[in-house]
C-alpha cells in the first residue's frame, strides 16, 4: 500500500475553493459529521477498514463528542474537497498562511510534526547537519524537504510516496529518507524485521516543522467551538494519544 503525505497536509499546494460547510445545528440535524479522507493512505485512512487509519478512528471520536455518526467522504486529491461536502479534515497544517488558499479554518493544534530523517539502525548519521556530498537522501518529489536538502548540495533521490523511499532505504538503495515521523513510525510497526532509526526533527529549520490541527470547511462559530471543546477533551483523556499509538505513532505536544 502506498503512503504519501496526507492530502490534508499538502492541500495548501493548489486548492482554490471549497464547498460550503454546514453549521453545527445542520450537522446535528442530519445526524452525521462528514470527514474528507483518502481511501488508500494508511496509517492516515483506509476505505477497506482493516485497519481503518487514525483519521477515521479520530473522526469517529469527534462524531461521538458531537452526538452524531461519522460519514467518511473519500477523495483522492485536494481538489475534490470542493464537491465532497465534508465538514472537517484531519492532520492539517496549523498555520493560517499555509491554509490561505484552502480557506480552511483551523482548530487549536493537537500535535507537532514535520520532516525527520529515517536511517538504518547501523547508520552513523545523527541529524540533517550530518548530511554531506556522499549521503544520498530519499525525498518526496516537489516537497520543501527536497528543495532544502538540494540547496545544501546533498545528493537526493526522488519518490512519489514516502513509503517508496522507506522501502528503498530498507533495501540499502539510499542512505536516509526525509519523511514524516508518522509514516516512518508506521513503517517500523509494520516492518519489525526492517525497523529504521528515526532521527529527531531539526527545529532550527522552520519550514520542516509544523503544528497539526483539525481543518474545518468554513464553519460557523458554534462548530468551531464544539470542535475545539471536543479536541481538548479527547487530548485530556488520552484518546488521541491512544488512537495514534495503535499505529506506532508517538505524538509530540504542539508548540
Amino acid at each position: 500500500m502506498k503512503t504519501c503525505l496526507p492530502f490534508v497536509v499538502v492541500a495548501m499546494l493548489g486548492l482554490n475553493g471549497v464547498a460550503q460547510a454546514r453549521s453545527l445545528d445542520a450537522i446535528r440535524d442530519s445526524g452525521v459529521l462528514g470527514l474528507c479522507a483518502h481511501p488508500n493512505s494508511l496509517p492516515f485512512a483506509n476505505k477497506a477498514g482493516d485497519p481503518p487509519g487514525f483519521q477515521i478512528e479520530l473522526g469517529n471520536a469527534f462524531a461521538r463528542e458531537l452526538g452524531v455518526s461519522l460519514r467518511p467522504d473519500w477523495i483522492i486529491t485536494q481538489y475534490q474537497m470542493r464537491s465532497a461536502g465534508c465538514d472537517i479534515l484531519l492532520d492539517v497544517i496549523a498555520d493560517r498562511e499555509a491554509q490561505g488558499e484552502t480557506r480552511l479554518r483551523i482548530s487549536k493544534p493537537y500535535y507537532r510534526t514535520g520532516v525527520a530523517l529515517a536511517v538504518p539502525s547501523s547508520s552513523t548519521l545523527t541529524s540533517f547537519k550530518s548530511l554531506n556530498g556522499s549521503t544520498k537522501v530519499g525525498v518526496q518529489v516537489g516537497s520543501v524537504a527536497a528543495m532544502i536538502i538540494g540547496q545544501r548540495r546533498v545528493p537526493t533521490s526522488t519518490f512519489g510516496f514516502e513509503s517508496d523511499s522507506l522501502d528503498a532505504l530498507s533495501n540499502h538503495e539510499i542512505d536516509a529518507a526525509a519523511v514524516t515521523p508518522t509514516v516512518a513510525s508506521y513503517f517500523n510497526l509494520t516492518h519489525p524485521d526492517k525497523a529504521l532509526r528515526i532521527l529527531d526533527r531539526d527545529e532550527s529549520v522552520a519550514d520542516l516543522n509544523w503544528n497539526v490541527a483539525v481543518g474545518m470547511v468554513r464553519p460557523d462559530d458554534a462548530l468551531r467551538e464544539a470542535i475545539d471543546g471536543a479536541l481538548e477533551r479527547l487530548r485530556n483523556d488520552g484518546t488521541i494519544d491512544r488512537i495514534y499509538g495503535r499505529y506506532g505513532v508517538l505524538l509530540q505536544a504542539p508548540r
